[in-house]
């Protein structure tokens, strides 16, 4: 059997190599070069066209390129009963912590407002904060999210987690479920978005959410594109009631040259880049998967198709 590798973003050569290391005997096919497509038993993917696995009638495992699914999930002519599974890695786990901790320490020691300085030429002293009473609120804590979380409380930050289930993590405030979101969201002066995207959580980041934070806010979207409403956003940091925003994921992506996004004073963005899947790292749950499907052993990291995750 095989499996088959299907993404435009990613280079195959890479991941063959990876791959190989720990599977030398896996014959992998590099898509569009798929050659019998009875062959194929699972499939790595990221953004394949819409209708594709449907073209492979033994296919028993679809694998996630990334952490999140949306982009499987979100095919109309998915084939149903086959197990999705996603990655769970420690590097791409700890690039989404770097860029979270970087994001929100940006803000909380004002340094958005001296870069503005420096382009003005100002040399001015903004009082220090008091870390202790800054509240950070972090909007979904899965893997990803509790990572982040108990990263900010490390360093003395008052940090709260919403969810849409109750969990329990050690230093961190928990909230669950809708009636528990605006007073998660009224002691957020911070609010980091780590959900993943699903029919529940899309364009979770309206209108609503944004006038609930305290008036000054701070906006750090790392999870997907689609949990803001653009016009909402951009009204909230126009009328002054949200501070700044830092995004790194849109819809589309790319971003269009001609979106607002580019030359907004109070945001920034980057490319999608708050981590990347490395395949010297990313390749060890795969190929655990691999190893359980040819021996009819129960996998890892399976994703719930009902709640998207």
């Amino acid at each position: 059997m095989a499996l088959l590798f299907l993404s435009k973003h990613d280079d195959p050569t890479r991941w063959s190599a990876a791959l190989h290391r720990h599977l030398p005997e896996l014959d992998i096919r590099i898509w569009p070069e798929t050659g019998d497509v009875g062959d194929i038993d699972s499939a790595l993917v990221w953004n394949h066209p819409p209708g594709e696995l449907n073209r492979y009638p033994n296919l028993r495992l679809i694998l996630s390129l990334g952490a999140g699914v949306n982009h499987v999930l979100d095919d109309p002519d998915l084939p149903p009963g086959i197990p999705i599974a996603r990655i769970v890695d420690p590097g791409l786990t700890g690039g989404m912590v770097e860029y979270a901790v970087w994001a929100a320490m940006r803000y909380h020691r004002n340094l958005d407002v001296y870069e503005r300085f420096q382009r003005e030429g100002t040399w001015k002293k903004l009082p220090m904060p008091d870390t202790a009473r800054r509240g950070i609120g972090v909007l979904g804590i899965g893997e990803i999210g509790s990572a982040c979380a108990q990263a900010l409380s490390a360093f003395g930050f008052s940090v709260a987690g919403w969810s849409r289930t109750p969990r329990t993590l050690e230093g961190i405030v928990s909230y669950a479920g809708n009636e528990s979101l605006k007073p998660f969201l009224a002691r957020s002066e911070i609010l980091i978005c780590v959900l993943p995207l699903t029919t529940a959580t899309r364009g979770i980041i309206n209108a609503e959410l944004l006038e609930a934070l305290p008036k000054g806010a701070f906006v750090i979207n790392i999870a997907r594109g689609g949990h803001v409403v653009d016009a909402d956003l951009l009204a909230a940091l126009d009328s002054g009631h949200i501070a700044g925003a830092t995004l790194d994921v849109f819809q589309p992506e790319p971003l269009p040259p001609e979106h607002p996004y580019w030359r907004h004073p109070k945001v920034t963005l980057t490319p999608h880049i708050a981590s990347l899947t490395n395949p010297d790292t990313a390749v060890l749950p795969i190929a655990e998967n691999l190893r359980r499907l040819s021996a009819g052993q129960p996998l890892l990291h399976l994703v719930d198709r009902e709640s998207g995750y």
